[in-house]
């Protein structure tokens, strides 16, 4: 009986957390190491750096962070927060190196998606560095276009964004 309410082994979960909660943990850790590699710059500048972000701008109700666990463990993950009245802003996507190419990425995007349209916003933005082409082809492949250049925003600002228009519910 208890057995079908388990997730299947090899099964994605998403479980909603906290920017402080330890399952949030290897994200930022992975994340500091990557941009580190990709971009320069010291790994505990950038960990610091990672965290320097209110822990509320990804809370509810206008924002979140989704970890996927495969089996238990934190595989994929990233967030969300308000970037105006309608739109979301997506940040921190990430996927485990070792679980890569697997559909992960994919499946948390989908996810984050439906969450930020049961929130009540139309549209998601997002901006990315210009060394992660793996991000690009995912935002397009996902149907995400392309803008000429970033929006203006307050802090970080990266050279390649994305928007995407939200089906209404009718």
């Amino acid at each position: 009986m208890g057995v079908m309410s388990k997730p299947a082994v090899g099964a994605l979960r998403f479980v909603a957390v906290t920017q402080d909660d330890p399952l949030a943990a290897p994200l930022i850790d992975e994340l500091a190491v990557e941009y580190a590699d990709r971009y320069g710059g010291a790994r505990d500048k950038v960990h610091a750096w990672l965290r320097g972000y209110p822990s509320a701008e990804f809370e509810a109700p206008g924002g979140g962070l989704l970890i996927g666990l495969l089996d238990g463990q934190p595989v994929t993950g990233g967030a969300f927060r308000r970037f105006d009245v309608t739109t979301a802003e997506l940040k921190r996507i990430w996927t485990d190196s070792r679980h890569r190419r697997r559909g992960h990425a994919r499946a948390l995007v989908a996810r984050l998606e439906d969450e930020i349209a049961a929130r009540g916003y139309s549209q998601i933005y997002l901006t990315t560095g210009d060394r992660q082409p793996e991000a690009e082809a995912l935002y397009l492949s996902m149907g995400y276009t392309r803008l000429a250049e970033p929006l203006p925003a307050e802090g970080e600002v990266y050279p390649i964004a994305f928007t995407k228009a939200l089906p209404l519910d009718l």
